[in-house]
């Protein structure tokens, strides 16, 4: 079998380099998705906490990409960031054609201010009970409910409210919300609306 092509050590050295830059850079405009999307949601009056948890929330381990190697090498690599997390606990699930807005409109704030453009599904909304770490299910990225040809919405319970999408596969594990860099973005205190999105963040 022939061999591949060569492949200069400099060039290889430097596509690494500029695969983890790559890698570093969404990983920081997923933090910053993070804080847009949990300022907004702290304006709708049933949510009591937002925290970010998953590969945003914490440093980036190395391992060999799965994908879109760095040419010509398999040296491990950051590890990929493929979105954000956020567990948000919610006492109306009346409220979630409201969440989706707020995320909507936080992500079009954030391409706004800082160009970094961030799409609704890859900011995932695992919506818990207030005063537990149990999951009520997903914040849906489809407007309608159900949507139409959509195989998700085939899932049964799914929809059964409005707007809350149903995974059959997905556990969320309690220990996700103890593990490193786990951040709690926002939390509302006794007697206050807390609600501040005039003007950019810093």
């Amino acid at each position: 079998m022939p061999n591949g092509p060569k492949v200069d050590a400099g060039d290889t050295a430097g596509a690494a380099q500029s695969y983890d830059r790559a890698t570093l850079r969404r990983q920081e405009g997923f933090r910053l998705a993070a804080d847009y999307v949990a300022q907004a949601f702290g304006c709708v009056p049933a949510v009591s906490k937002v925290v970010l948890f998953g590969s945003v929330a914490m440093p980036l381990g190395r391992e060999v990409p799965r994908r879109r190697p760095p040419r010509g090498t398999t040296a491990p690599a950051f590890q990929e960031c493929k979105d954000v997390d956020l567990a948000v606990w919610l006492s109306d699930l009346t409220q979630l054609g409201a969440l989706q807005r707020a995320r909507s409109d936080a992500l079009k704030r954030l391409l706004a201010e800082h160009s970094v453009g961030v799409a609704h599904h890859e900011v995932d909304v695992f919506l818990m009970e207030p005063g537990t770490d149990r999951l009520l299910e997903w914040l849906c990225y489809f407007t309608t409910c159900p949507k139409q040809g959509k195989a998700e919405c085939l899932t049964p319970g799914c929809g059964a409210v409005p707007l809350l999408r149903r995974d059959e596969r997905f556990v969320l594990d309690p220990a996700a919300f103890r593990s490193e860099g786990v951040q709690v973005l926002f939390e509302r205190r006794a007697g206050t609306g807390e609600c501040h999105l005039e003007g950019g963040q810093e």
